[in-house]
């Protein structure tokens, strides 16, 4: 199938209507795009010429004592063929088509060897003949069909660095999935010029997001369309290609899978923040780039003994731990720190954890000398007890005359 691609429009609405258009397909090859084809109309004719120049060449030729007109037909058999085996490839990935190549070729090489074999035995003409055509389809079906199946296993950049040169000079897509566009990360980063390029976002995503706007669930519409509103904010960057891939994949009932074949057809990179889908496609050879793990890479490196100061939020689980967060998120977890629920102080890191989820740190908080931890008290301050003014400071009575003296 060709690849087409659309624009992302302004509502959900608009985007299911402009996807039934017909639009020029595009090639990734780095920041320009080159389009293969003007449009379908012109891969219908060339189409249409090459199938009229097979019709042609068996009405003239006729071969195999046919007549004209059956030799036309025939003909016209062949370029439909050509069109369906077309079609076929253009799903197929680079490395499944080298690999069909190279087994096909040495499969053509094992069958002429073995017809030279057969050609010094005593087996008659005819009967040779018969087994040469016959070894030669054999091998070479058989190494079309294994060199295909087995071509994912093929490393590019090892073969003589010329796929490998070509991979690299070359700017990959990055094909964006559903969670990574409501997360709504992915616009930051490409507005700091971490991501540029290609980016493809597939018709099935779009789809599924276009649903999560439409649903009945307050929540889940506020994060579909905010995930709408993140793609057009990203197809407003001058350094981005936000493209739309009508390619879809029937036979391929989960989300994340139509992902990973998507990735494989275009030699595509994914993005995600999705774990299961970043294991499920590192196993199968595919790059892929998480924002969980941009995120947790670009936190500030804490070792142990370093002092840092922290607003204590909210009970630990432990008996008097404290938990507060810093400005990323990262969760602290203070020993002594539940005295200091709600004030601002310094604490000692023990420890650094690294789980799947981020990083956590673990501290201590000493409030014994609270002039070295800084503690900063609540804004309402304790009341004052009021002291007695000195005698020195004592402002003089007045004197009241006696009235039992006069």
């Amino acid at each position: 199938m060709p690849r087409s691609y659309a624009r992302v429009g302004q509502s959900p609405e608009v985007q299911a209507s402009e996807f039934g258009r017909s639009k020029p397909t595009a090639e990734f090859s780095g920041s320009r795009r080159e389009v293969r084809f003007g449009s379908w109309w012109d891969q219908l004719v060339v189409r249409g010429v090459f199938a009229v120049a097979c019709v042609a060449a068996g009405y003239h030729f006729h071969p195999f004592a046919l007549s004209r007109p059956a030799a036309a037909i025939v003909g016209l058999l062949f370029s439909i063929s050509v069109f369906l085996f077309e079609i076929r490839l253009q799903r197929a990935s680079l490395r499944r088509l080298i690999g069909a190549a190279f087994g096909s070729i040495l499969g053509i090489v094992g069958a002429y060897l073995m017809g030279l074999v057969m050609s010094w035995t005593t087996i008659p003409e005819d009967s040779r003949s018969f087994l040469d055509i016959s070894v030669l389809l054999v091998m070479t079906y058989i190494g079309l069909v294994l060199g295909a199946r087995k071509g994912d296993m093929l490393n590019l950049q090892a073969l003589g660095g010329l796929f490998g040169n070509e991979k690299g000079n070359r700017r990959q897509p990055k094909i964006l999935d559903t969670s990574v566009i409501i997360d709504g990360r992915i616009a930051d980063i490409c507005e700091a010029y971490f991501l540029e390029g290609v980016l493809v976002v597939p018709q099935f995503v779009l789809r599924e997001l276009q649903l999560v706007a439409d649903s009945p669930d307050s929540l889940k519409r506020q994060r579909g369309r905010r995930g709408l509103e993140v793609l057009q904010r990203m197809q407003k960057m001058p350094h981005l290609e936000v493209e739309v891939a009508e390619d879809d994949f029937p036979q391929v009932a989960e989300v994340d899978m139509k992902l990973i074949e998507l990735a494989k057809r275009y030699d595509a990179k994914i993005v995600t923040n999705d774990y299961n889908l970043n294991k499920v496609a590192t196993l199968q050879g595919l790059d892929v780039l998480n924002v969980n793990q941009l995120a947790n890479a670009l936190k500030p490196v804490v070792l142990p003994g370093e002092a840092m100061r922290v607003f204590v939020l909210r009970e630990g689980k432990e008996y008097n731990q404290g938990v507060a967060y810093l400005d990323d998120g990262t969760m602290v977890v203070i020993d002594g720190g539940r005295r200091a629920i709600n004030k601002t102080v310094d604490i000692i890191v023990t420890s650094v954890h690294q789980t799947t989820a981020g990083k956590m740190i673990f501290g201590r908080y000493d409030d014994r000398d609270a002039s070295r931890n800084h503690v900063t008290q609540p804004v309402e301050a304790a009341a004052r007890p009021i002291e007695a003014p000195s005698p020195a400071e004592r402002l003089p009575r007045t004197v009241i005359p006696d009235p039992s003296q006069s």
